[in-house]
């Protein structure tokens, strides 16, 4: 078929491209930048078993693939002995890139780091790597798609453990697994589709495959659509919850932003309106990335020009927030008993603060009484009966355990768990696409009508682009500026 040939020699072509301009042998530091006790150095392309030998001073080395030998490595200029340590040979294509590979395993100082790589721009054939050049030539030898190379890059720069979890899952393939699944079955669509067209006469191929074909891509638009329908957990998880503390000068919004930091990161005083600017802090909260924002204090009426910047910078983060955490006098809350009454209250007190409802919508509202302290116990256990209430003494740090237990609930459902049988979109060019893709289905269902719209070469074209936007995810077409943006976030030596 046309179009299986057109796609299978797409990705090819790309990849003889790359192969052609990318002859040479590449190093670098694979590890950390600083003083440790092993650093790697990672070497890659078709110079590499004479660069391997030209560092061991042997012309003849035949190590064994894939087993560690202590060797001691040399400058090839001088001959002297830079350290000794371990080297691991591995041949292409069975490697990280798909090239022949190998790795030095030496001291982590840098008087040693710096000598090794000297050694090596002394080898003819090698040179320095570019950030990214590893995984690079792992995407362009068909080691990684690009999912996994951002799901790779995310995995190195994870800071949390849910992080760590949804990027190994990502680099391992769930969301490549996925997304090629939906190409092929649009491939196979698109291929019926313009059998039909070239051979119904010739070979009497049955309409049937037309409804069939109609019904496959029903159900491939329902899965993406329903992967679509996540509330950008996987992208909350990745970016981290930018959580926006809110609410009236003096309720103690930097004081709770020094409890949940457990460090003093806002100034606190007595005197309403202390905090004018934004103060943005990142936190690991029970394994979910952080954002928090502490604000200005709000109210409608003020002379006062800095206090009238600071509260339109407050609600310029709060447009921007995932998460709004709404703080109160819990003394306020002395006459409200019932959960109607909660949400009457709620709007009471946007329309107090000057915050427009529709500036709430589409994120997370939580309520939050402090100064749970000044309340009779009574009070306090008519407080609790109250859904979608977090209730606390940021100064005596009453009821923190449990504050804290419900924030961390409330972050988890935000996020989600990740799990390789349905995993989240992390990018927003991942949405992007994928809304672009059901786009062209429907064009082509709605429109592709054989007694009404009877040039069927012309609705396949849709389908065609469907499947390119599924290919502009994982990188089976050539997107340059795309790739551009996913290798350089990487460091020098991956």
């Amino acid at each position: 078929m046309a179009l299986l040939r057109r796609v299978s020699s797409s990705f090819g072509g790309i990849f003889r491209r790359h192969a052609s301009s990318s002859g040479c042998t590449i190093y670098s530091l694979s590890s950390g930048h600083v003083k440790c006790g092993v650093s790697v150095i990672r070497v890659s392309g078709p110079q590499t078993k004479h660069a391997l030998r030209a560092i061991v001073n042997n012309v003849e080395y035949e190590p064994k693939q894939r087993q560690a030998y202590l060797k001691s490595f040399y400058h090839p200029a001088s001959k002297e002995v830079i350290d000794k340590g371990l080297l691991l040979w591995f041949p292409g294509p069975a490697s990280f890139t798909g090239e022949d590979a190998c790795e030095f395993q030496v001291h982590g100082s840098l008087a040693v780091i710096a000598a090794m790589l000297d050694a090596l721009g002394q080898v003819p054939g090698l040179r320095p790597a570019q950030p990214g050049e590893f995984t690079k030539r792992a995407f362009f030898g068909g080691k990684l798609d690009l999912t996994e190379v951002e799901g790779l890059a995310d995995l190195i720069h994870a800071e949390t453990e849910a992080q760590r979890k949804q990027a190994l899952l990502q680099s391992t393939g769930a969301l490549a697994r996925l997304y090629d699944n939906w190409r092929k079955r649009l491939i196979r669509c698109c291929a019926h589709l313009e059998a039909y067209i070239d051979f119904a006469e010739e070979e009497q191929i049955e309409g049937g495959v037309i409804l069939q074909l109609t019904k496959e891509l029903n159900a491939v638009k329902r899965e993406i659509r329903a992967h679509l329908n996540d509330q950008r957990q996987g992208e909350l998880l990745r970016d981290g919850v930018r959580t926006v503390i809110i609410g009236a000068p003096n309720v103690g919004k930097s004081s709770l932003l020094n409890l949940l930091c457990q460090r003093s990161v806002s100034i606190v005083t007595e005197l309403a309106g202390t905090t004018r600017d934004i103060i943005e802090t990142t936190h690991n909260f029970g394994g979910y990335p952080v954002v928090f924002a502490d604000t200005a204090g709000l109210r409608k009426h003020t002379t006062d020009s800095i206090e009238v910047e600071g509260m339109a910078r407050a609600k310029q983060c709060l447009a921007q927030s995932d998460l709004i955490l709404l703080l109160t006098d819990a003394r306020r809350l002395r006459e409200v008993h019932s959960n109607d009454a909660l949400t009457g209250y709620i709007e009471s007190y946007l329309r107090e603060l000057d915050i427009p409802q529709d500036m709430c919508t589409g994120k997370r509202l939580q309520l939050v009484a402090n100064k749970t302290d000044t309340l009779t116990e009574e009070e306090r256990q008519n407080l609790s009966k109250l859904d979608n209430v977090l209730a606390l003494s940021c100064h005596q740090q009453d009821n923190l355990p449990e504050f804290l237990g419900s924030l961390e609930q409330l972050l988890q459902q935000l996020c989600g768990t990740p799990q390789a049988e349905h995993p989240r979109i992390t990018h927003m060019r991942y949405r992007q696409q994928l809304e672009r893709c059901i786009e062209h289905i429907e064009i082509f269902l709605r429109d592709y009508k054989p007694d009404v719209y009877p040039d069927m070469a012309i609705a396949a074209q849709q389908l065609r682009k469907s499947i390119r936007c599924i290919e502009r995810i994982t990188g089976h077409v050539s997107c340059e500026d795309i790739l551009d943006v996913v290798f350089k976030d990487f460091c020098i030596g991956k």
